[in-house]
């Protein structure tokens, strides 16, 4: 990919790294805010949930506006009302301390609203611009942005958290900002062409989509969910027991944290790379991942030696990050771009619920002590890898003109080395895509 093209990608690579801070970027600060707000277990999980429920109901109209008037125009605003729910937060918790909770948790569903439009309206657009093999690379990228921020996150909430419990808030809308403006300005949205269908032929085309490949797209979700249920979950249950089994807090436990994520990070992207030139990889790679979550999740369950969980949860990373740039892969092309903001958002609200289900229910299997929680999350895992194994279909999942035939008149009209992505005054030698 060329200097020019990168920067111009990356705006958009910006908005699933932004919007994963949302809950990652709190975790390390979670117990902080428990004690300086005098919250429950279960209260204190909720600030998870506060966020990711908005998100999850509110995604649906976010595919649909994205499908019927224009990408942009819905990511854009969305990262405005995202950052806007950031400085309720933290103004709220910086004025009234310990009596912020309300207010938080009012800042939090502001911000999962605004989180609706960003990620996976974003990798609509995304597969919307990129075509056949170049898109599993690019989606892979974008996945990869999104795990380079569950990465960094638990670095930057532990930093920002040695100022005060509430400095993450803030932080939302320092980058919000300038996010908005890169996707406005720099990103060339593929034009939509022909008549806009009425709300009944959009709806009714949607649900052929689901209803033509209910049993692989199930199980696509019902994969994705399991991924990012799993994570939040577990990485919610190691780091309450960094701190109060070993007093580790702030930076190190950022650190710590950020371990297993960063391994999954690293596998996003040598598998979106990979998937680029090894399509038929694409289900063995769901499947896969999720068997090594199911593996590294029950095998700590029948020790005690928690550094022997800190190795399980970075090899369920790495299972991670197999599954997860299939997936998106596998939704992104089950759909022709008219209707693809829907099923993206839909696939994406499904993940929402995902996170936030995790931390309050690992909470609640808390209580059972390891074998419980390990063993449980592992039983999950498997059964997820078992539906993707037996019910996703590959071939399936491909939309018409989209398998390796010649590309439509629209095809060419959004194609990126025509227009997306291509610098000003500059052709592609040999109509080659700009991530070559």
């Amino acid at each position: 990919m060329k200097g020019s093209t990168m920067v111009k990608f990356s705006a958009l690579m910006a908005v699933p790294f932004i919007m994963v801070l949302g809950n990652s970027m709190l975790i390390p600060v979670l117990p902080e805010m428990k004690a300086a707000m005098h919250l429950t277990q279960l209260q204190n999980s909720l600030i998870i949930t506060a966020f990711s429920v908005p998100a999850g109901i509110a995604i649906a109209l976010a595919g649909f506006l994205s499908d019927r008037y224009s990408r942009k125009v819905v990511i854009v605003p969305s990262l405005v009302i995202y950052g806007l729910g950031g400085l309720i937060a933290g103004i709220g918790a910086l004025l009234l301390q310990q009596s912020a909770y309300g207010i938080v948790l009012t800042g939090r569903v502001v911000q999962g609203l605004g989180a609706a439009g960003t990620a996976f309206v974003a990798l609509a657009l995304a597969g919307d611009i990129f075509t056949s093999n170049e898109r599993a690379k690019a989606l892979g990228l974008m996945e990869t942005s999104n795990g380079l921020g569950k990465v960094l996150s638990p670095i930057l909430g532990s930093l920002l958290g040695l100022i005060a419990w509430y400095a993450p808030f803030f932080l939302f809308t320092l980058l919000c900002i300038p996010a908005a403006a890169g996707v406005w300005f720099l990103v060339k949205e593929p034009r939509k062409e022909g008549a806009k269908p009425s709300a009944g032929e959009y709806y009714s085309k949607v649900l052929s989509v689901f209803k033509e490949k209910t049993g692989s797209l199930l199980a696509s979700f019902f994969a994705g969910t399991m991924v990012l249920f799993l994570l939040f979950g577990v990485l919610f249950y190691f780091s309450e027991i960094l701190e109060k089994e070993y007093n580790i807090d702030g930076l190190p436990k950022g650190f710590i944290i950020a371990v297993p994520v960063l391994v999954m990070s690293l596998t996003s992207y040598f598998t979106g790379k990979s998937l680029t030139k090894r399509q038929n990889f694409i289900k063995t790679a769901v499947w896969l991942g999720l068997g090594i979550e199911a593996a590294s999740l029950a095998a700590p369950s029948l020790f005690k030696n928690n550094w022997f969980l800190f190795v399980a949860i970075a090899i369920m990373g790495l299972g991670s990050g197999l599954a997860l740039p299939a997936l998106n892969t596998l939704i992104t092309s089950s759909t022709r771009k008219q209707q693809r903001g829907m099923v993206t958002s839909a696939y994406g609200s499904v993940r929402f619920f995902g996170v936030a289900a995790g931390p309050p229910l690992f909470g609640l299997l808390m209580n059972g002590g390891r074998p419980v929680v390990l063993l449980t999350a592992a039983a999950l895992a498997l059964s997820a890898a078992l539906a993707a194994f037996f019910f996703i279909k590959p071939a399936d999942m491909k939309a018409k003109g989209d398998k390796g035939d010649p590309p439509s008149q629209e095809d060419k009209a959004s194609h990126p080395s025509r227009q997306a992505f291509r610098p000003l005054g500059e052709e592609n030698e040999g109509g080659r895509s700009p991530l070559r």
